[in-house]
């Protein structure tokens, strides 16, 4: 019988701070009225993504709509909301992206990273990162390494963390939890 482990997407209840997820990929945070209040925001591939970070949201208190993109890509977004402006604060120098130090992501904000740009690759599993933030790059490899996923960053096509090996895939399938909803199986993380 397998151990539910204590980091896995359904260990514990949802929590504001899980939507980080969002963030460690393409995931925008804006602040506005002077740190009164903050939106989340990103655009993804397919409606299946929209329709579950949507429902994540839901999951943790907050509202998000589906809308499109200038490219014609589902976006969801946020409305500006103060209990959001925490988030927004730790994610954010200035108007910069910026991962907080020492942040290591968890089962739930994994599974968030992984619905807004998770994708499977012919040698393991692909994490998305925002091209208009490579600051947060390296910080992101080091964060996926503390929770026990080192990665490299991918050297072609857009920019994102390949997580590889059996033991590793495996972990990470187990911290992101079962194929959401309307997702197709081989693009979510899978035990071997």
């Amino acid at each position: 019988m397998d151990q539910l482990s204590f980091f896995s997407a359904e260990a514990r209840r949802p929590l504001l701070s899980d939507l980080a997820g969002v963030l460690c990929g393409p995931g925008q945070a804006v602040g506005f009225g002077r740190g009164t209040a903050a939106r989340l925001s990103v655009v993804v591939e397919q409606p299946w993504r929209a329709r579950a970070l949507v429902q994540a949201c839901a999951e943790r208190g907050v509202d998000a709509e589906v809308s499109t993109s200038e490219e014609g890509r589902p976006l969801v977004r946020t409305a500006f909301r103060s209990d959001l402006t925490g988030l927004a604060g730790q994610w954010l120098r200035g108007a910069v992206k910026a991962v907080p130090p020492g942040y290591t992501p968890d089962g739930p904000a994994l599974r968030l990273w992984s619905l807004a740009a998770g994708a499977p690759d012919p040698s393991g599993y692909l994490l998305g990162l925002d091209p208009h933030a490579p600051g947060t790059h390296e910080a992101l490899t080091a964060a996926l390494a503390r929770c026990g996923l080192p990665a490299r960053r991918t050297r072609r096509g857009a920019p994102a963390l390949r997580v590889t090996g059996r033991r590793r895939l495996e972990r990470l399938a187990e911290l992101v939890g079962p194929v959401p909803d309307g997702a197709i199986e081989r693009t979510w993380p899978l035990a071997g």
